[in-house]
């Protein structure tokens, strides 16, 4: 296995990096065409286009949608059948993740300022929520997790899940997490066809407003064109993870957290940046003989050889200059003093604090959402969490004497912008004057 090097001396390093961390999914026309067709179909025919849709994609034939339903008690009842190890697992996580996130929850606020107008800030949920879970050959209930809690925690009134199911297979272990994360409703859909049944709604899937999780790029093509009529979480790109050393974690600790992103897909993106050259030599040795414990060794292979890098860089404040210009969705400060170096990291979805914290932490367990932003978003985008399940309404109350004050000055701007009945608007106010009439009262 060859891994590109690449050093910060050298006179074509920024050229490097930047076609290193170039990446853009081909557009294909006929992908958007065809999730195009499948939006307006089910839109236009509801539940039979969602049961012809999956009879041809899923190779499953369903005469009625009630076929399609997952209920509660299926749920519960996939959580009671899985090993005792693997609910503790489960239920473990989610109070873990429940926890962090009931921390984001805003609550709104308001005050009165010094002309008494009260002003401030109304928190609500969102009605109903679409979760989208990959399925198929592997089993996401992280996934689950991570997607349904937040909005949980937010207060969303329903959560509706959808899943593909190839072939008829449902996982018990994503039911399970259903179960445990408190999915209100779910179906056995896939594909485009899902995301067009959750945006449109059809006479048996509840229409919603926002639809979240991942997906192949038919559902990232169809949550793209669906945004607007409903709100999407995110259009991710490949996973990725940097890992910033000093030299002295074990070369097998950093090689592992490097393959844990590489084994996603062949797009995935692992690199490591430090100012040890033996450390890079150390690494890329571990890497060349753990790969071939993985069962997915050729996809990591793959994601090494074609987007993978060990960058030598002339010190740790160096190192975090480089991370905050790749913007990863994972970064590892694998260092003794993390924290001398995270005052200096602007740039990243989520940040790993020490040698012991493997990223593999944060997908499964440690408590903060895994759903990141990708392809350097991290610059101007957040993490999956309860804000993205809240809309904020401002609030503003004018007393009397607040509307005199504020109105002149509103129907100055107005005029100033030839908006005539805004400035009457606030000036009837302004004339109206003395304190607030009763029901039976008339300006004279």
């Amino acid at each position: 296995m060859n891994i590109r090097r690449l050093d910060s001396t050298d006179s074509n390093f920024s050229r490097d990096l930047d076609a290193l961390l170039a990446w853009e999914e081909e557009a294909d026309r006929e992908v958007e065409a065809t999730v195009r067709a499948i939006l307006d179909r089910v839109r236009d025919e509801g539940d039979a286009a969602v049961l012809d849709y999956t009879h041809q994609f899923d190779r499953v034939e369903h005469s009625t949608m009630a076929s399609l339903e997952i209920s509660r008690d299926r749920m519960e009842a996939a959580l009671e059948r899985i090993p005792a190890e693997q609910r503790e697992a489960l239920e473990g996580a989610a109070a873990r993740i429940r926890d962090f996130h009931a921390r984001q929850k805003d609550r709104g606020w308001s005050y009165v300022d010094d002309s008494g107008t009260r002003l401030g800030q109304q928190v609500t949920p969102l009605d109903k929520v679409g979760v989208y879970i990959p399925g198929g050959t592997a089993a996401y209930p992280s996934t689950v997790l991570m997607n349904v809690i937040p909005a949980k925690v937010a207060g969303v009134g329903e959560i509706v899940m959808t899943v593909p199911t190839p072939g008829g297979e449902v996982h018990d272990l994503v039911l399970a997490a259903a179960a445990v994360a408190g999915v209100d409703l779910a179906f056995t859909i896939g594909g485009a066809q899902a995301v067009a049944a959750l945006a449109h709604g059809t006479e048996t899937v509840p229409a919603v407003d926002k639809i979240v999780g991942p997906g192949n790029r038919y559902v990232a093509t169809a949550k793209r064109l669906v945004f607007g009529r409903v709100g999407i979480d995110m259009i991710a790109g490949p996973s990725e993870i940097v890992v910033v050393a000093d030299g002295h974690t074990d070369p097998d600790w950093v090689a592992m957290d490097l393959l844990s992103q590489a084994e996603h897909d062949e797009n995935a993106q692992a690199i490591l940046i430090t100012p040890d050259a033996q450390h890079l030599d150390k690494v890329a040795d571990s890497l060349r003989s753990l790969l071939e414990t993985l069962n997915r060794a050729e996809i990591a292979r793959r994601s090494l050889e074609d987007r993978g890098a060990l960058i030598r860089v002339a010190d740790l404040q160096e190192a975090v200059a480089v991370a905050n210009r790749i913007a990863p969705e994972h970064l590892e400060l694998s260092v003794a003093e993390p924290d001398s170096l995270l005052e200096e990291v602007r740039h990243a979805g989520a940040v790993f604090l020490g040698r012991h914290t493997a990223e593999a932490m944060g997908d499964y367990v440690a408590g903060p959402n895994h759903v990141l932003p990708t392809e350097g978003t991290a610059r101007f985008s957040s993490p999956l969490g309860v804000y993205d399940f809240q809309k904020r309404t401002s609030l503003i109350g004018c007393s009397p004497d607040a509307a005199r004050e504020l109105g002149a000055m509103a129907a100055v701007l107005a005029r100033a912008e030839g908006l005539t009945a805004h400035a009457h608007s606030a000036e009837y106010r302004v004339r109206a004057g003395g304190p607030e009439k009763s029901d039976g009262e008339k300006d004279e």
